[in-house]
């Protein structure tokens, strides 16, 4: 444990639920040092919300006295619990760091990414994998018996397979009128904090079997991409968003071999000095001008795999999904008429006339996916909002196919 002002873990997620009629926080934490599961309860809890790394041992003492209504804590208590906190893997410390620092370079030697969420959101068993994704396919709205033009682009999901399968069938019922020899792949990185992009050269292993990644062209983009990029590729190890995509690849691409080139898209409130179309290219224009070039040559299709509107008190709100989806959604459909008519201005205006409200996690890949299209034309096929009962709390997601 650091110094004086201890603090939790700032990547950690916690989830109030109920468990055997008590009411528990769950931890999830992405790096696994964490066990999956575990769970604390409400005092704990509320002790680790003092940590922010301001409040020194005696302010914390005196805090968790107020707590407990003036009841006498001792100064060894408080470094009890400290010492359990840290000895779990859930303060920022140097044991944290160096267990961490372990994990990211285990991670960078390896040349294979293992698949994350296997027996977990998806079977492991390659024939179940295979029913399952069969079945969500046959749930997509039908299309056009055959489109226009060349399919040249899409937009899926990443929520939960089981959720958005209306989405995914939809999105992915396209995939017959296409044979790509390269996939781009645009995923949300949803623990990337700073860095615009990552990028991994790794190939991805699914109950499927392995699909190459083009190391050639993921070096030409590390080459343009200068300090957009993030220094490791660590960010991919548990991200599903470019995960549940290549599933679905591999599923209906079976007899065709393909490559992909594996991106993950930051966050661009705390990438950015401002969230303008602007600033962003002045940061990225280099890496956009070698993804589009990358775009454009052979049979190379682009998918972007990404959620919208997150509302709800799970997200921050004060109030509950319900009473916000209204507005989300017209958010939402703003976003996707401005995508679907390849309108980049139009859907920056959007994104800051709201401010970014309504929690667009997928804004960041949509972005870059509209700087690198050819002319095209888009269709919105699908769009749904999903509500978590239990945390009162929504997600919305869209299908949207581009074609020539």
């Amino acid at each position: 444990m650091d110094g004086a002002a201890p603090a939790v873990r700032r990547d950690l997620e916690f989830f109030p639920v109920t468990y055997e009629g008590k009411q528990v926080v769950l931890i999830r934490d992405h790096l696994g040092l964490v066990q999956e599961g575990k769970a604390i309860e409400i005092p704990l809890y509320q002790f680790m919300t003092l940590l922010d790394g301001n409040r020194d041992l005696r302010d914390i003492q005196m805090a968790m006295m107020r707590q407990q209504g003036g009841v006498l804590v001792g100064m060894d208590e408080v470094k009890t619990l400290l010492s359990h906190l840290d000895e779990a893997f859930l303060l920022e410390s140097e044991s944290f760091r160096n267990a961490r620092d372990h994990i990211v370079q285990d991670f960078g030697a390896r040349p294979v990414r293992p698949c994350s969420h296997c027996g977990r959101a998806y079977p492991a068993d390659a024939k179940q994998l295979e029913r399952r994704l069969s079945d969500i396919l046959t749930a997509g709205l039908p299309g056009p018996a055959r489109p226009e033009g060349k399919v040249v682009a899409l937009v899926s999901p990443h929520i939960d397979l089981s959720v958005g399968q209306k989405g995914y069938g939809s999105a992915y019922s396209w995939l017959e009128w296409t044979s790509p020899s390269r996939v781009v792949v645009l995923g949300v990185g949803h623990q990337m904090s700073h860095d615009l992009f990552s990028l991994t050269e790794k190939d991805f292993e699914t109950p499927f079997g392995t699909v190459k990644a083009d190391k050639a062209a993921v070096r030409t983009l590390r080459h343009a991409g200068g300090d957009a990029l993030a220094g490791n590729d660590f960010a991919h190890r548990a991200e599903h968003s470019i995960e549940f995509q290549v599933l679905f690849l591999q599923h209906l691409l079976k007899d065709r071999a393909f490559t992909i080139v594996p991106i993950l898209c930051g966050f661009l409130g705390t990438s950015l000095p401002e969230s303008t179309r602007g600033a962003y290219l002045e940061k990225t224009a280099p890496f956009v001008a070698s993804l589009r070039k990358i775009v454009s040559e052979n049979e190379t299709l682009v998918v972007a795999g990404v959620d919208f509107s997150h509302v709800g008190p799970k997200v921050g709100h004060h109030a509950p999904a319900h009473l916000l989806s209204g507005r989300s959604e017209a958010h939402d459909k703003n976003l996707l008429a401005s995508l679907s008519d390849l309108n980049v201005e139009q859907f920056w205006e959007e994104s800051r006339r709201s401010q970014d409200e309504f929690n667009v996690c997928g804004f960041s890949a949509l972005a870059l996916l509209l700087e690198v299209l050819p002319e095209c034309k888009g269709q919105v096929l699908h769009y749904e909002t999903w509500y978590e009962e239990a945390t009162r709390s929504a997600v919305s997601f869209a299908a949207v196919i581009f074609s020539t």
